[in-house]
């Protein structure tokens, strides 16, 4: 489908529209989620190799053999692979092994070993993501739940399919973001239907669609705000947290030039850097932001004059839709050609020239419709400060106790001259300055909805 070409109009039926979401963009009943719950195990008794590692992956982890165990490993193909949720899953298993590998010991593993290299290149080529534990792989594509008809957005009957640590708290980390995804599912036909209705100048949908939008959001915070109920911030700080950073921005962590991907044969590979996995890779809060208009040129840098430099520059946003699953990416791309500037250009359109459709009544409601969704959607990024502020900034702040190498607090900042103590700006597992990125990222969201400007 084209970037400009429409999804059926508006008034076409529900069940039209859910149905090309879903054939041309992988866009289900549950958001970005996919519409059967993932693999839990691969079918071909060929890859139990690699299911033996992951399904004891914490305990190899504590015992510190899970290097030894990847490193007996054969190089297994991807021929044996038939069906999308069967390359899911290795993606998932190859992402968990790749980032236990690298973080998992006293200190972080400059190469990757063939074992994992080549399969997982060739998966990552097949879908179209880089070589990492995504979003993708840690959220989207690793969770069950009690039954196949559960309710996603029942974060209660969801349990992540893997994790590092073997906690609670990890499972429920993963496990907030997918049920946030399922409660997206119903609002993406509506936010079509609000940037069709805007586009015809149709402004009692626009309007009521612009509430629901709005619902949605509120949503999403209660969930967000439930994080605290399983995941304990310590464990997550020193124990959940050093697994998901990528090898990009890493060098205070001991990788000053990413990982080696070595593909064994007279040292044939290639030295990588990638963002880790983070919610800024999710395809339904972008989808929010093109929706409602939000222009973001946020890199996340730490400089004072970054901003300006930035908007010549690629965002972060841009950037790591590359970490998203192809056909979302896409649907990214269809809605940004389809409507460009979002909702907020046709808003700001009709205030312009009012005699483009409705009356002042009508306007004026729109206006309001409008400025109230982005800044729920702003205070959603304000409850995520709120997160990070206690996850994050406090633990970081506190003496570490363990004798072992802190990787927690060497991969968040960059180390001091003695080496030893860690300075500078906290960085996210995306490899970001992460409270610049983050308050510049909610001050785009709250200016989308000032039309004073």
């Amino acid at each position: 489908m084209s970037p400009c070409e429409p999804l059926p109009a508006t008034k076409a039926s529900p069940n039209d529209v859910c149905r090309v979401l879903s054939d041309e963009f992988g866009v289900t009943s549950n958001a970005f989620l996919p519409e059967q719950q993932p693999l839990s195990r691969l079918p071909d008794p060929y890859y139990a190799p690699w299911e033996a590692i992951v399904s004891s992956l914490s305990s190899h982890l504590q015992q510190h053999t899970l290097r030894q165990e990847v490193d007996r490993l054969p190089v297994l193909s991807t021929d044996h692979l038939t069906t999308e949720p069967e390359w899911r899953r290795t993606y998932v298993v190859l992402g968990f092994l790749t980032h236990a590998y690298v973080w998992g010991g006293e200190v972080a593993s400059e190469r990757l070993p063939p074992s994992i290299t080549l399969p997982f290149l060739s998966v990552s080529s097949h879908l179209s993501l880089p070589p990492v534990a995504s979003y993708a792989a840690v959220n989207l594509w690793n969770f069950s739940s009690v039954s196949p008809a559960s309710d996603l957005t029942d974060l209660d009957s969801l349990t992540a399919l893997h994790t590092f640590t073997g906690t609670q708290d990890e499972s429920w980390f993963y496990m907030v973001s997918v049920a946030m995804e399922a409660q997206g599912g119903p609002i993406i036909p509506v936010m079509l239907s609000a940037l069709s209705a805007l586009h015809h100048h149709d402004l009692p949908v626009a309007i009521e669609a612009l509430g629901e939008i709005t619902s949605c959001i509120h949503k999403l915070g209660i969930l967000l705000d439930r994080m605290d109920e399983r995941c304990d911030p310590e464990v997550f700080y020193h124990q959940i947290r050093p697994f998901l950073a990528g090898s990009k921005n890493m060098a205070g962590a001991g990788l000053p030039n990413g990982v080696f991907y070595d593909e064994g044969k007279d040292g044939k590979g290639e030295w990588r850097q990638y963002r880790g996995g983070s919610n800024g890779q999710s395809s339904l809060i972008q989808l929010f932001d093109l929706v409602l208009g939000v222009e973001h040129v946020a890199q996340g840098n730490a400089s004072p004059d970054s901003y300006s430099r930035e908007k010549k520059m690629e965002s972060f946003h841009r950037e790591v839709r590359g970490y998203m699953p192809e056909p979302h990416r896409r649907f990214l791309e269809y809605v940004e050609g389809r409507y460009p500037g979002g909702l907020r250009k046709g808003v700001e359109d009709l205030l312009v020239t009012p005699n483009r459709g409705g009356n002042d009544g009508e306007r004026n409601k729109l206006r309001e419709a409008f400025t109230t969704a982005t800044k729920a959607l702003a205070e959603f990024r304000n409850k995520h400060l709120q997160i990070v502020t206690r996850y994050i900034v406090i633990p970081s702040r506190k003496e570490n106790k363990a004798k072992s190498n802190n990787l927690a607090t060497a991969s968040s900042r960059l180390p001091g001259d003695d080496k030893k103590t860690f300075v500078g700006e906290l960085t996210g597992t995306g490899g970001t300055a992460l409270l610049p990125f983050l308050k510049q990222s909610r001050d785009e969201t709250f200016r989308a909805g000032d039309f004073s400007r």
